[in-house]
């Protein structure tokens, strides 16, 4: 979608500059001259037009301007856009996670791409190399220090105990200040070069940060609602601590996504059913999703906050749990089946074991098994969405429509420019 716009922007753009060039034509020339220059500009028009649908995709993903171009991705979240760090730190991420695009599985928990890896794609980035992978690390256009289980607040013992990952969003801001260290470091070693980025592309970066919805999960099954509420502005301030953090890092241009609709996560219905009258129009737990807009609000407040304060710096919030809940309410229309049902799953009598989990019997390992058509499903494996899913809520947020400020988040990197 955001292609398609942008095309056709480029395409005004040509006929605006024709126009005007032919109204100044019609005072001076003479009507045979300005047939053959007309003529000119109708080749030259056509010939753009079949630069833009034939010319590479890193040439067209966010315009031709180098002012627009991102040369980096920093990544930071949980889940939602693990690339690979808690596979290579605590054990590679079964099959059959991976099988619909890698063929194999690829450190995500998913059948496929992450929305992080659209947003790679739609700037002409190669996907992100998680940070903790030491085999296949490339640090040229950025790293992904997103891990499975992570929260915006410290892990401590009773977080931990709880199941959370320790690699929180404080250890995560530590391992990209440790990069950018040593990249300073390496920057003189020729045999570097090939996989580190360059240091003056620091602050051209985009910063991109997905979490919260572990916070507000461990909330919502420890505690009663109201305190689940009473922790959000602590969470929202470590959230805006941690970008004012990457700030004084060198990073100036952040793309925040809000958190998701927890009520509505396939593993929330089957393990912490609703009761009669908390149950929302899509079927979800309408007080889980309450909580986790009352987040969302406060989060956007406190962004709007932080551009009073570093007016350096481009913010764009991205409202993705519109986009999703959307998704779930509407899910027939745009051809996916049972919205809050999942796809991958272990059968038989290791129903209680997740897709993310392997079993051992009589010695041989037994996995889950993915559904015939992961395509048409929401949910990858009652948490997770699958790689359909996030490309179309990719495809939703690039217009526009849910971002604050609203324009097309690939399109107001252009903005920098005038910061």
């Amino acid at each position: 979608m955001f292609d398609e716009m942008l095309e056709r922007g480029k395409t005004n753009v040509m006929m605006n500059w024709w126009s005007t060039v032919s109204r100044r034509l019609k005072a001076t020339w003479g009507l045979k001259n300005r047939l053959l220059v007309m003529a000119i500009g109708v080749v030259v028009i056509v010939g753009f037009a079949l630069l833009l649908s034939l010319g590479p995709r890193s040439k067209r993903a966010v315009g031709l301007t180098e002012e627009c171009r991102i040369p980096a991705i920093y990544n930071f979240g949980d889940s939602n856009s693990d690339a690979g760090c808690v596979s290579a730190a605590f054990g590679r991420v079964p099959y059959p996670n991976g099988i619909s695009f890698f063929g194999k599985p690829s450190g995500r928990y998913c059948d496929g791409r992450l929305m992080i890896d659209f947003i790679a794609e739609k700037l002409g980035l190669p996907f992100l190399s998680a940070y903790l992978d030491a085999l296949q690390g490339n640090f040229q256009h950025g790293a992904d220090f997103a891990a499975s289980g992570t929260t915006i607040q410290h892990v401590d013992g009773k977080l931990f105990g709880g199941g959370l990952n320790p690699l929180s969003l404080d250890v995560q801001l530590l391992q990209f200040e440790g990069l950018k260290e040593r990249t300073s470091e390496l920057s003189a070693q020729d045999d570097t070069k090939s996989r580190f980025p360059r240091l003056e592309d620091f602050s051209k970066a985009l910063y991109t940060l997905d979490i919260g919805q572990n916070d507000l999960h461990h909330a919502l099954t420890t505690m009663t609602e109201d305190e689940a509420r009473e922790t959000i502005p602590k969470l929202v301030n470590q959230f805006a601590m941690a970008i004012k953090k990457l700030h004084s890092l060198g990073g100036r241009t952040f793309w925040m996504h809000n958190t998701g609709p927890i009520g509505c996560l396939p593993y929330i219905l089957v393990k912490y059913p609703p009761q009669p009258g908390n149950v929302d129009e899509a079927g979800c737990v309408k007080s889980y999703n309450e909580v986790a807009k009352e987040f969302n609000k406060q989060l956007k407040n406190r962004i709007s906050e932080l551009r009073t304060q570093l007016h350096d710096s481009l913010f764009v919030y991205d409202d993705i749990y519109s986009a999703k809940y959307s998704l779930i309410s509407e899910s027939k229309k745009y051809g996916f089946v049972d919205p809050l049902g999942f796809c991958c799953k272990h059968t038989g009598n290791y129903s209680s074991l997740h897709c993310w989990n392997k079993a051992e019997v009589n010695g041989t390992a037994v996995y889950a098994t993915p559904c015939s058509n992961p395509s048409e499903y929401l949910s990858w494996d009652s948490i997770h969405y699958t790689e359909a899913a996030n490309r179309w809520v990719a495809n939703r947020i690039s217009d526009g429509s849910l971002s604050d400020p609203p324009v097309p988040p690939m399109a107001s990197l252009c903005m920098k420019s005038s910061l």
